[in-house]
């Protein structure tokens, strides 16, 4: 069995991140990609479930993991809960071949960078700031004041889109999700990759 690569996916809010990748998840029909399921310490909104969208645990109990360090990376956000990525979890599924995908911002993804050498990133960029302030309002979950917060965000995080290995504009949804498979694609293909998912082949075909 190979190992599973590991991806970090960052984007401003409505730029189609986490579109794109439910519709990655609904097509893979092999069970070779997941989301990470991060633990945090806020409370359950309604029709969210435990074990399914978040790992909701007391601020004592991750507080208590983050002294085992048992996370790959974690942050305390506005509000003071906290957000954290199991690093057992993450070994446990690249371990059985499948593709991991963190859905973190640039600040997490620095963090990872520093652990594990091998995570790929991609950025999600908007056409265009007039697009992004559109799908914003057309979401029709924040008040004219938070979409203002969120488009000032937007352009600090965008300001990060360097860090990243790859870069995907999500204006056409198709073809952004193309973009990203052809990624996942190449990543797959590398040598690196092959000597593990291959080995034995490798093995064969170079016995003198």
């Amino acid at each position: 069995m190979g190992q599973g690569n590991l991806y970090i996916i960052s984007a401003p809010s409505g730029a189609g991140k986490s579109s794109l990748i439910s519709e990655l998840l609904k097509q893979d029909q092999k069970g070779k990609m997941m989301v990470s399921i991060s633990h945090t310490t806020r409370e359950p909104r309604p029709g969210e479930i435990d074990g399914v969208h978040y790992h909701f645990v007391s601020h004592d109990e991750f507080e208590a993991l983050i002294e085992q360090e048992a996370f790959l990376e974690y942050a305390k956000v506005f509000g003071g809960n906290y957000y954290g990525t199991s690093l057992t979890a993450i070994q446990e599924n690249l371990a059985k071949g499948i593709d991991v995908f963190l859905d973190i911002d640039w600040q997490g993804a620095q963090q990872i960078r520093e652990k594990i050498s091998s995570v790929k990133s991609i950025f999600i960029l908007p056409p265009s700031l007039e697009e992004l302030r559109k799908r914003l309002i057309g979401r029709g979950q924040d008040s004219e004041d938070v979409i203002e917060k969120r488009m000032s965000k937007a352009v600090s995080e965008i300001s990060h889109y360097d860090e990243y290995d790859y870069v995907v504009v999500n204006d056409a949804f198709e073809q952004a999700l193309a973009d990203i498979y052809h990624i996942l694609n190449a990543e797959r293909l590398t040598v690196e990759y092959q000597q593990i998912q291959n080995l034995r082949l490798l093995q064969q075909l170079l016995v003198k």
